[in-house]
């Protein structure tokens, strides 16, 4: 007999666990984005080698190894789902790996050289890409039919809570290593991943533990229902892959552009790492007035369902790396545009976040079978996967090859081409998919 409760109650009110699964995403999100946030600084200017010397690495490196250290974090949570559905169950997957992703973080602080990044993002990695479809389907095993009309709202809570930490951490950890160098700005986000942890913990008492699935698991999904729902699903998300081969570029070649520009703003220079802030404070700006007003307003014209979210997400994609690329070219004929471009491109950015990512949580939760909630979040996640390790191949590319058309403005146009032939195919792809809903059954 479990002492935890199984399933969720038939209730119309908010799960009593949610305050404390958004409490423990607000402080993880903290410490991933705030570590994110520093990396390819870190790797371009305080990297040491093994005798304490300034070993720097060069830029095209730096982002390529940037890239693919998410890619890494986002086929973990294979591992993680795994474990999940089939052995530990969500609960103790996601305490077991924070424990992990834990000691990343302090690996990052007490090591600058590359012994110690790698040590330390590959922890990462496996702790946080492990808990992370694990976390994200544990949001909806807390609903059942009866409350199932507060699902949307909490997962834009859920993913509000994660850009709210994203913000406060991407102005902070870059201040602490600008003052106080690594070790100090690598620590803070270890300490909040702690408190995470601890946080998680308090709330076992509080949610619904879905068993895992053992054997049914693997029947299900090797059955041919399942197997053709995850195939259809699939189909969606490779067309979203490029959507994050783009957006994550923003803790890369955005970064890297916005060093070139003038960032003087109301009268203070913003550091480079702290440029990326602008995407979560716009994410909580956003996401009510997308959801109150811009939405019901465009179920007018068409209905606004989860794919037609996603296909007008992609198309804000192109425009806002078609921006981009204007703000390079710029930049090559030796001008210095001012950051307030970049900014305006992070708008068109971020509201393809929210139409994108946030949309694809929920619709990767309901659409999954019952047994597989934790492995189809994976999949979706392998998308970010692969989308980074895209990025990361095409820069490791560009730095042997010392290809020319991919220099400068080039690098950002091809990327816009890609997104447009992506958001097109997406289009035609979505009118013949069927969407259907796969809730867990109430006490």
């Amino acid at each position: 007999m479990s002492r935890y409760r199984t399933a969720p109650l038939a209730s119309t009110e908010l799960p009593p666990g949610i305050p404390f699964i958004v409490g423990n995403e607000l402080a993880e999100r903290f410490s991933y984005y705030g570590m994110r946030a520093i990396l390819v600084v870190f790797m371009t200017r305080y990297l040491v080698d093994a005798a304490g010397n300034p070993a720097p690495m060069p830029e095209s490196e730096a982002k390529g190894y940037f890239h693919l250290f998410v890619s890494l974090t986002y086929f973990t949570p294979f591992l993680g789902a795994l474990l999940a559905d089939g052995v530990l169950g969500k609960y103790r997957t996601i305490i077991a790996l924070s424990l992990v992703y834990c000691l990343g973080h302090f690996a990052l602080a007490l090591d600058d050289t590359r012994m110690g990044l790698m040590l330390g993002q590959s922890l990462i990695a496996l702790g946080a890409g492990g808990i992370k479809p694990c976390v994200s389907a544990h949001v909806g095993d807390q609903f059942g039919q009866s409350n199932r009309h507060l699902l949307s709202k909490v997962y834009g809570w859920f993913y509000l809570s994660i850009n709210l930490g994203a913000f406060v951490s991407m102005l902070l950890i870059p201040w602490l290593l600008e003052h106080h160098g690594a070790a100090v700005a690598f620590a803070v986000p270890g300490l909040l991943m702690l408190t995470a942890t601890i946080v998680f913990w308090s709330g076992r008492h509080r949610f619904v533990h879905i068993p895992p699935g053992g054997m049914r698991f693997v029947r299900e999904a090797l059955s041919g229902e399942g197997l053709r729902g995850l195939g259809r699903l699939i189909g969606v998300f490779l067309f979203i892959t490029m959507f994050w081969a783009l957006f994550d570029q923003t803790g890369s070649s955005w970064v890297l552009q916005s060093q070139r520009m003038d960032r003087v703003l109301f009268g203070h220079e913003i550091l480079p790492s702290q440029i990326q802030a602008a995407n979560p404070l716009l994410i909580v700006l956003l996401t009510p007035l997308f959801y109150r007003l811009l939405y019901p307003a465009l179920g007018r014209i068409a209905p606004m369902t989860a794919l037609n979210k996603i296909a007008l997400g992609l198309s804000f994609t192109v425009l806002a790396f078609a921006l981009a690329a204007w703000i390079q070219t710029k930049i090559d004929a030796g001008l210095k545009p001012a950051i307030g471009w970049q900014l305006l491109a992070y708008l068109l950015l971020t509201s393809a976040e929210v139409m994108v990512s946030i949309t694809s949580l929920e619709f990767a939760y309901t659409q999954a079978p019952l047994t597989m909630k934790s492995f189809v979040m994976a999949l979706y996640l392998g998308a970010v996967a692969l989308g980074n390790l895209f990025t990361a191949l095409v820069n490791f590319w560009i730095e042997r090859s010392q290809a020319a058309w991919l220099a400068g403005a080039g690098y950002f146009w091809f990327f816009t081409g890609l997104m447009l032939v992506t958001a097109l195919g997406f289009f035609g792809y979505s009118r013949g998919y069927k969407e259907e809903v796969h809730l867990q059954a109430e006490n």
